[in-house]
Parts: structure tokens; C-alpha cells; sequence
């Protein structure tokens, strides 16, 4: 599965610049590695990064109608302290996805990570938005290195942060 498979991971907080800077980049680097031939993207479907890394692929759809998106969430009620607008957001997202997994049933601590691992570890590529050498997103991408997965950084041209691989 994992040659022609692409993962997401980034942070949840971003503000309008990042947005903008990760709609720029996104799209044109979906549709390049499309082309290289991968034709299966995870997402995680947290907010922020996921959130926009689930629509541009949904977008992509359009013009490559045979990628598939596969929801991986951490539990079955992922979305119970989000605002109104973010769950109408969360539920699109759920129901055009071609395929859901849930890696736990119910929240507990650690279920995230466990989460970001199944994303690495069904993927030959994550493409990320690292700014931060801490949290999540941090792990996620440390992992997906030592095991040799090729990184896509997003935010690459950040001071200190790793080149992207591809």
C-alpha cells in the first residue's frame, strides 16, 4: 500500500497567512506527485492542516477523479468540542471520503499519536506544515523520517526546518 500512498500531518493553529501559504503550495504539490504516481492520500481530519489538506484533495478529485481520500481518525467522537462551522466542515469531509478508519473507537490519551503512526506506517510520502521542533506534528515527522519515508515540507523555507525531500 505504502509506495503510491501520501499522508498529511501539520498543525491545527494556523493563521490567515499560513492558510494562504499552504492553499498556494498545496494544490500544485498534490498534482505533482499525482503525476509521480501516487493515487491514494491519507488525511487525519483534525482541524487546521488536515482540514485543508482533506478539501484540496477533494478538489483534486474533480480533475483526477481516480484518487481516493482515506479519512483516518483517532476515535468516533473527534469532533465533540468543535464550533458549529468546523463539524459542517468535518461532516463534508466525512461524507465524500472514500474510505473512513478509525484507529481507537473512543478519545483517550495517546489516541492521536496512535493516529499519526497509522498514517506513516500505510505511506511513501507526507507531505507536512512544520514550523514547530515540538508536539505532534514534530513526532509525526521525526517518525516518518526514521523510517524513511520521503518528507514534502510545506513550510520549508522556515528558518532551521528540513528541505523538502521529493
Amino acid at each position: 500500500m505504502t509506495k503510491s500512498v501520501c499522508c498529511f500531518t501539520g498543525h491545527r493553529q494556523l493563521n490567515k497567512a499560513e492558510e494562504d501559504l499552504i492553499a498556494a503550495r498545496l494544490t500544485g504539490t498534490i498534482r505533482e506527485i499525482i503525476r509521480l504516481g501516487i493515487n491514494t492520500f491519507l488525511t487525519g481530519g483534525a482541524l487546521g492542516f488536515d482540514t485543508i489538506c482533506a478539501l484540496a484533495i477533494l478538489n483534486c478529485k474533480k480533475e483526477f477523479p481516480d484518487i481516493k481520500h482515506v479519512l483516518v481518525l483517532p476515535c468516533q467522537n473527534q469532533t465533540r468540542h468543535w464550533n458549529e462551522d468546523d463539524i459542517k466542515k468535518y461532516n463534508l469531509i466525512l461524507k465524500k471520503a472514500d474510505k473512513v478508519i478509525y484507529t481507537s473507537k473512543n478519545y483517550f490519551n495517546g489516541c492521536m499519536h496512535k493516529r499519526n503512526r497509522f498514517l506513516v506506517d500505510n505511506s511513501g510520502v507526507c507531505i507536512c506544515y512544520l514550523k514547530k521542533r515540538y508536539g505532534g506534528t514534530f513526532y509525526t515527522v521525526n517518525y516518518a523520517e526514521k523510517i524513511g519515508i520521503k518528507i514534502i515540507n510545506l513550510a520549508a523555507d522556515s528558518p532551521n526546518l528540513q528541505k523538502p525531500l521529493w
